[in-house]
């Protein structure tokens, strides 16, 4: 920050206040309208992580100058940072990085050649982009050549597969990354930017006019003690020229100004854009290399925003003295925060739906048993609601020889099994097979394999996850509790289990009880019992994905990725099938069929090995292999 550059009166304010020592007046304020109806939902999602597939991490890196000075600094907790994104760059946790600018304090050539070997330790491990602040550079983005320029300017970015080009002048620059299943733009504009580079701005929108675009620049906006942001000079330039004309913008972010707050301002479309205030210089260290994460999560309607110090995280807790503790995490309402956003609808006026539709070979991977869908490429698909025919098949697409055929149960009519488009969002298929099963009279249809398909008799003592995407309709009337959602047929008495609940328990099944509780019993190879795991009620009228692991010794089981707490704690190695059919829709007791399901059904794949969540069906882009 250039305290000399016209800077509100709050901004000395927070100087003094900062010298002062009583930022805990920061911590202790509350954010008025800018969005503070998010928090409670943040704090409800921080931590998390995304609660499907469809979510990425932005990673945001404010003002560095302290750290990267001539005149005498440390540029470790800027490097520190750049480590953390870049790791879980490489896990796939973080799309991206940006930096506001002020990446040094006077622009010299020594202090540009100390940002190159920053950023250079991190090879092409991220991708990432970076702006000039008015420490960087002076004037507009007319200025012609620079040290920066020369550091950050094109050819810096030429290499990375996110990179979309540059102003003719070299100091604004776009990128566009994927995260959530669709591709994302980020301008990455000047500290000032001339008429031109507005010009050149608006063209990149209009060349990519479908995208989410998100805008970074040095100086957006300042902020009131209380976190409430406004449009500095230059950002009211922004917002006019550029911001509230384009709908596609619907998140800003700028340094330079200190403290930190967020505002929210509707555009010309009547919709909500999102400016955001990050910079810590003025706290320890420099800021100590502050990271602020933006974390995606579509399928919740929101973002989580967290503010940390990869830096003095890899530090030990018990070594930090109390300042260095105190800056770590920040947690005040302008720092830690959520933002509601409801993406389709947000992105409605301009952006088409987001397909998670994959095709078959995507989700196939070297360990997978069979894998069915009841789209057109798996199955004779009919219109939505029409009876599926007695006989029909779903082929196995893992090309194991495990189709499946459809029998209705009890000789129940046509409609106890129907199409439907219906689907889970996350699901490689968008299709579903609805089953209408009861108790009184029993009914129903399940999906069983052949007499001789080769998972019929597969032990699975190296480990295994069965998932499927199911759904309860809401309203849920009758009577079904212990519906079978899938099993091997078969009596465990017949394979020497007498030791678990009954004999005539089929060797593995999942079902629901009463209560929509999942229970999962397998009557494994090592144990003449029956390690059962339960879920918690699951919803009605919802879609979730619900997965079975086991790695050999013990079994979990997943719902939307999540792990449940009922799972048990006995070593559980394979499952004790007898050579009789897997089937879908269903479970046998004493070696017979009573009710079916009664919901809906969709993607269903077996795979011979523990997956982990991120290799679930409904991971994004996921497969197995």
């Amino acid at each position: 920050m250039d305290r000399s550059s016209g800077s509100p009166d709050v901004t000395r304010r927070s100087l003094f206040r900062a010298a002062a020592g009583t930022s805990a007046a920061v911590a202790a304020s509350s954010v008025t309208a800018a969005g503070a109806a998010a928090d409670s939902a943040a704090a409800q999602g921080r931590g998390r992580g995304h609660s499907d597939g469809s979510g990425f991490t932005l990673a945001v890196m404010p003002d560095t100058q302290y750290l990267i000075d001539e005149g005498g600094s440390d540029p470790e907790p800027v490097r520190a940072g750049l480590r953390w994104v870049a790791h879980r760059h490489q896990k796939q946790q973080v799309a991206f990085l940006a930096h506001l600018g002020d990446v040094t304090e006077h622009g010299t050539e020594q202090e540009m050649r100390t940002a190159d070997e920053v950023f250079r330790g991190i090879g092409r491990k991220l991708p990432y982009s970076v702006l000039g602040g008015n420490h960087d550079v002076s004037g507009d983005d007319q200025r012609g050549d620079t040290p920066y320029l020369r550091t950050f300017g094109p050819d810096r970015f030429a290499g990375m597969s996110t990179y979309g080009g540059s102003s003719p002048d070299g100091y604004n620059s776009y990128h566009l990354f994927e995260g959530g299943g669709r591709r994302w733009l980020l301008l990455a504009l000047d500290w000032r930017v001339s008429d031109r580079g507005m010009r050149w701005a608006q063209g990149v929108l209009d060349e990519h006019p479908e995208l989410p675009a998100i805008l970074t620049t040095h100086d957006l906006v300042w902020a009131d003690d209380d976190g409430m942001a406004h449009l500095s000079e230059h950002g009211r330039g922004l917002w006019d020229g550029l911001i509230r004309g384009n709908d596609q913008i619907f998140l800003a972010i700028g340094g330079h100004y200190w403290p930190c707050g967020r505002t929210t301002l509707t555009n010309d479309a009547g919709n909500a854009v999102h400016l955001h205030l990050a910079n810590y210089q003025d706290r320890y260290y420099g800021g100590a290399g502050m990271i602020r994460s933006y974390s995606f999560d579509p399928a919740r309607g929101m973002i989580d925003v967290e503010t940390f110090s990869p830096w003095l995280r890899e530090q030990r807790a018990a070594r930090l003295a109390p300042l260095e503790a105190e800056n770590a995490e920040l947690t005040t309402t302008v720092d830690r925060f959520g933002v509601e956003i409801d993406f389709a609808e947000r992105f409605a006026g301009f952006a088409p739906p987001v397909s998670w539709e994959r095709p078959a070979t995507e989700v196939l991977g070297r360990d997978t048993v069979a894998y069915w869908r009841f789209d057109r490429s798996g199955f004779v698909a009919g219109d939505d609601g029409a009876p599926v025919a007695a006989g029909a098949v779903a082929r196995d697409l893992s090309g194991n020889g495990n189709d499946l055929t459809v029998q209705r149960l009890h000789d129940g009519p046509p409609e106890v099994l129907t199409f439907s488009a219906e689907h889970h969002d996350a699901a490689p298929a968008h299709a579903s097979l609805r089953f209408d099963g009861g108790q009184d009279p029993n009914r129903g249809a399940v999906l069983r394999t052949g007499k001789d398909a080769p998972i019929n008799s597969m032990g699975f003592t190296r480990g295994y996850t069965i998932e499927t995407f199911l759904k309860l309709p809401d309203p849920f009337r009758g009577s079904h509790a212990w519906m079978g959602v899938f099993g091997w047929e078969g009596r465990a008495g017949d394979a020497g289990k007498n030791g678990g609940y009954s004999p005539d328990d089929a060797p593995c099944s999942l079902a629901l009880s009463s209560e929509r509780f999942l229970q999962f019993v397998v009557y494994p190879h090592n144990v003449d019992d029956d390690p059962t795991c339960w879920s918690h009620a699951l919803p009605l009228g919802q879609w979730v994905h619900v997965a079975v692991v086991n790695d050999g010794g013990h079994t979990t089981v997943y719902v939307d990725r999540s792990q449940v707490v009922r799972n048990a704690t006995a070593r559980s190695t394979g499952i004790t099938t007898l050579g009789e059919p897997f089937a879908l829709g269903g479970k046998q007791s004493a070696g017979r069929y009573g009710q079916g399901f009664h919901g809906s059904l969709g993607d269903t794949r077996i795979t011979a090995r523990a997956l982990r969540p991120a290799e679930f069906l409904s991971a994004v882009g996921s497969g197995s292999g």
